[in-house]
């Protein structure tokens, strides 16, 4: 699975990091990204539920 987040979208709020921190992390601006673009398959879960629980639905996933 592939997954970044849209930097419009984006407000700041962490949540993504707290449910899947190995694969999201907060920028210098205090920004979400995704620390790597290409999920291995043991992080799946997670990031689903990251996508499910962001309250600007700034996760995309491919």
């Amino acid at each position: 699975m592939k997954v970044w987040v849209d930097s419009d979208r984006c407000r700041g709020h962490g949540v993504c990091v707290a449910i899947c921190p190995d694969v999201f992390e907060l920028n210098d601006d205090g920004y979400a990204e995704a620390r790597i673009p290409e999920v291995p398959n043991e992080y799946d879960d997670a990031v689903i539920d990251a996508v499910d629980a962001c309250p600007e639905h700034a996760i995309v996933t491919e």
